[in-house]
């Protein structure tokens, strides 16, 4: 038996496949957080406030105990960086409602803008706040969107994907700017204290994009400059991939990742379990992290959400003594936890409870 572990603990030694006193348990709850606030905060301010943002945070830190932190806020940060109009609802996730490529000369309009004003800006203000207030308790992983995500979410993704099969000279000159993007930000959210960083490489899946599109487009150049910064800053190296049928080989085996965060899809023939993720070699190479359904904190009672970790606990725990581990793998939500109102949480406490009984090792 390994003696009890604090969750920082717990979070270093399950990335670095030690012994752990019991499973790592993240739920990607994080706007939600908002919730803990002794005030009402609305989604509107925690997405636009980065003091309020970095406050909850934290206060999801003292009140789930996550060996993990991920800031993510949503997926228009860099996107409304570049010009993009975002619409923000009070109580909604914010999203791009207006895009900026209407033609094929658009692309070449696209320059990497000054980084620290917008929404980048808040988000390096909120990652510089929060990473004293949860310095040694949860391993604290900034989260930003890729360079082909930044463009797709600029542009319009189907209008980019299109573009990239009968035109990509203009498509890869404005992913060269939304990597330069990727990168200023990288190394100024570095000097914030962050330990880690996770890139959301949401294209890197067979439903979207084969082999040699995702190298084309991302995997071979543009994600390797962002994957290098990250090394060269010092960082943890992390990727969030909530797609069905992720490059697993490319993302995880090539890319050389310290964290892998993916969802699981079941209706979907071909999509990995977390015990098949370990079986094939995957969380020999990297910590693993996944995959409650995020509509099971909406729509699930405690008891079912419970039994749902309880079967992943024993799932997790059979497939890594199979492969002679001793972690590697956090329960977790396979993506964020739904920020909406109704969101009950007592399931988050639930699942966390839930891995302090069944995950022990």
């Amino acid at each position: 038996m390994v003696a009890p572990m604090t969750p920082y603990e717990r979070a270093i030694a399950a990335i670095q496949n030690e012994p752990v006193d019991e499973l790592a348990s993240s739920p990607l709850a994080l706007a939600l957080c908002r919730r803990l606030m002794p005030e009402k905060v609305t989604y509107k301010e925690w997405a636009t406030n980065p003091e309020l943002c970095a406050e909850s945070f934290a206060k999801g830190v003292e009140h789930w105990k996550f060996p993990y932190t991920v800031t993510l806020i949503d997926l228009s940060i860099t996107a409304s960086t570049l010009g993009a109009h975002v619409r923000m609802d009070t109580e909604n996730t914010p999203f791009v409602d207006d895009h900026i490529i209407h033609d094929m000369e658009d692309y070449d309009k696209i320059v990497c803008p000054d980084i620290t004003k917008g929404r980048t800006g808040d988000l390096i203000d909120m990652n510089r706040r929060l990473a004293p207030m949860i310095k040694g308790k949860s391993f604290n992983i900034a989260f930003l969107e890729g360079p082909l995500l930044t463009l797709t979410q600029a542009g319009g993704a189907e209008r980019v994907f299109m573009d990239m099969f009968s035109d990509p000279a203009p498509v890869h000159k404005a992913l060269g700017e939304t990597t330069k993007l990727c990168l200023e930000t990288c190394e100024k959210i570095a000097e914030t204290g962050a330990e880690g960083f996770c890139w959301d490489y949401l294209w890197g899946n067979y439903a979207c994009l084969g082999d040699p599109e995702y190298a084309e487009f991302e995997g071979d150049k543009y994600a390797k400059a962002c994957n290098d910064k990250v090394r060269e800053l010092g960082m943890g190296l992390g990727i969030h991939n909530c797609a069905d049928l992720p490059h697993l080989d490319t993302q995880v085996k090539k890319f050389g990742v310290d964290m892998y965060s993916m969802a699981y899809y079941p209706l979907i023939p071909g999509s990995p379990t977390a015990a098949e993720v370990i079986e094939q070699g995957y969380g020999d190479k990297c910590l693993m992290m996944g995959n409650i359904d995020p509509q099971l904190f909406v729509r699930g009672s405690v008891e079912q959400i419970t039994k749902v970790t309880a079967d992943l606990c024993q799932e997790v725990k059979t497939a890594l003594c199979k492969k002679g581990l001793n972690s590697r793998y956090c329960i977790s939500s396979g993506c964020e936890v739904p920020p909406d109102l109704e969101t009950k949480l007592e399931n988050v406490d639930a699942v966390m409870a839930a891995v302090s009984q069944y995950g022990k090792m």
